[in-house]
């Protein structure tokens, strides 16, 4: 038996269900998908002539058969588009609250975006990393170890990690660990952010 094309059987499929909502009268209700003037005045004089009063059921019967064919398309769309947002609303809060420091940076050392403990550990907020430069934030003796996983990420490597120091902030540097590989596409670098630092018992 031949294989049919996934979506043409999908449209078969809501054609199918359309006609068999419309039979049992479980349509659901309109979108408002309105009927124009020149296909009432069409519907009208076939059905006022006895030769075409069936080709004027026919083409009524396939209108609202269309109809609630619209009507399903967007239901399913409206299911699709809140299933989406929930897990997209699920995997920010995950990358957000996450217990280590998950930074994007670019290819020139740019920070795109990072998570919560990424900020903390940085010494900044969530809204002070994006657009900034990564290296500002280590301690001087450490930007260069950062540039240059940066810079052997971009030349090919398939990841790396260094130790460095941050930046002082007034209560010493503090000494973080960088595991980084190349985003899929190649096009920025993903980093894990952690504390060198025992935790406290």
């Amino acid at each position: 038996m031949r294989n049919l094309n996934p979506e043409f059987e999908k449209q078969a499929q809501l054609r199918l269900d359309a006609e068999a909502r419309l039979r049992q009268g479980s349509a659901p209700p309109t979108r408002g998908w309105a009927v124009g003037a020149d296909t009432l005045a069409l519907l009208y004089r076939l059905a006022s002539a006895p030769d075409t009063a069936a080709d004027a059921l026919k083409l009524l019967s396939e209108l609202q058969t269309h109809q609630v064919e619209l009507d399903l398309q967007h239901a399913q769309l409206e299911a699709d588009q809140q299933e989406l947002a929930e897990a997209l609303a699920h995997y920010r809060g995950l990358y957000d609250f996450a217990p280590v420091g998950y930074l994007v940076v670019g290819l020139d050392g740019q920070v795109l975006e990072g998570n919560r403990a990424g900020a903390e550990l940085l010494g900044t907020g969530s809204d002070g990393l994006a657009g900034q430069p990564i290296s500002p934030f280590f301690a001087r003796d450490s930007r260069p170890a950062v540039l240059g996983l940066i810079e052997a990420l971009r030349e090919g490597a398939q990841g790396g990690c260094c130790e460095v120091a941050s930046s002082d902030r007034g209560n010493g540097p503090e000494a973080l660990r960088i595991t980084a590989s190349l985003a899929p596409g190649g096009e920025a670098v993903l980093m894990i952010v952690s504390s060198c630092e025992p935790s406290p018992a």
